[in-house]
């Protein structure tokens, strides 16, 4: 059975998407642990993150470093934390989450629940960085 974000990847759930190419999809979590919160999705399904091709392996933080220096524009942070825990959806995937302190990368915080239409004013944000840096 298809993960949900493979259901995300073939366009069958919306999304708030924030980059693609022929490897990774990255999108807004739409229950945020601080907002901007994104995800970083191989379009190849795989349960766990090391068990990824070598090349996935290879690409995955170079296609997240244009997002997370976009992310660290638009919102205050200290910096951009990573994570790739896994337990929540299995289907590898990073999180990078604009942090101040640890306890922000903290995901046994309750997380939250912001309106579509923030969530459509942050991907706007981001996607005006990333598109003044081409």
């Amino acid at each position: 059975m298809s993960s949900i974000f493979t259901k995300i990847i073939n366009g069958e759930i919306p999304c708030f998407k924030i980059a693609e190419d022929d490897l990774f999809l990255a999108f807004l979590d739409i229950e945020p642990l601080r907002p901007g919160h994104v995800l970083v999705v191989p379009k190849k399904e795989v349960d766990k993150v090391y068990d990824a091709e070598d090349r996935y392996l290879q690409q995955w933080l170079l296609f997240a470093r244009p997002i997370a220096k976009a992310m660290e524009q638009v919102v205050p942070c200290e910096r951009i934390g990573i994570s790739f825990i896994g337990l929540e959806v299995p289907h590898a995937h990073m999180h990078l989450v604009p942090i101040s302190t640890a306890n922000d990368l903290n995901f046994t915080q309750k997380p939250a629940k912001p309106a579509m239409d923030e969530l459509a004013a942050m991907q706007q944000r981001i996607l005006a960085v990333l598109m003044s840096e081409k």
